[in-house]
């Protein structure tokens, strides 16, 4: 049953899976065994100023906003979005849809919470934190979270859209929201990038796999549609 499972699943949604899981294997490996310190200690210094670490660069408006961009991925912000989309799901009578939004998401956050337990990692301590945190560093729960979120929804936005520029349109803006987060998160000196690739290739990886599952229940339910 599971290799017919997999023989059917189609291969932009089982590529990502199957990919990402060898990707991060890898990456959690060579981090826990300081591999990446060099390429993650110029990663967060090239946001700084060479004669003062605790500065960023750019303007200093830049700060304010990468603070802004950064609470998009944060627990908060993300629990109102996914919920609210949940509830206004289910009222259009689109309760699998729903699900598959709030059932990604949870899951999304705990197995992110369980990857930086088996890691491990503390965060950087190479440049002050211009934010408040206080967990483990890898993956990145902004990262990979906020990519778990933003992915679901755009896929339930795009696949009942018939103009195809608004489908591109639709991953497109997703996809920079998540990308702008993620560099916010090592712009402000919280994480490192290795921790932010984690959790971008772990929350695409992720969103995948449940779509793989959820999707087919969907067009079940609602006909054919685009996968």
């Amino acid at each position: 049953m599971m290799k017919s499972f997999y023989r059917q699943a189609p291969l932009h949604l089982l590529l990502p899976v199957l990919v990402g899981v060898a990707f991060l294997q890898r990456l959690a490996s060579e981090v826990r065994e300081g591999e990446t310190l060099g390429f993650d200690t110029l990663g967060i210094l090239l946001f700084r100023h060479a004669d003062n670490l605790s500065i960023p660069v750019g303007p200093s408006w830049l700060q304010h906003a990468a603070t802004d961009i950064t609470s998009l991925g944060g627990v908060t912000v993300l629990s109102i979005i996914t919920i609210s989309a949940a509830v206004y799901l289910a009222i259009l009578g689109r309760s699998r849809e729903a699900l598959f939004v709030f059932l990604s998401v949870l899951s999304g956050w705990v197995l992110s919470n369980a990857l930086k337990w088996m890691v491990a990692r503390p965060r950087p301590d190479i440049v002050s934190h211009l934010v408040s945190v206080n967990d483990l560093s890898f993956p990145s729960g902004h990262a990979m979270v906020s990519t778990v979120v933003y992915l679901s929804m755009a896929i339930v936005l795009a696949r009942r859209e018939p103009n195809r520029r608004a489908r591109v349109f639709v991953f497109a803006l997703a996809g920079l929201v998540i990308a702008m987060i993620g560099t916010t998160r090592v712009y402000l000196g919280v994480h490192y990038p290795t921790d932010v690739i984690a959790g971008w290739v772990g929350g695409l990886a992720w969103v995948s796999s449940c779509w793989m599952v959820a999707g087919r229940y969907i067009r079940q339910a609602n006909g054919a549609l685009p996968q």
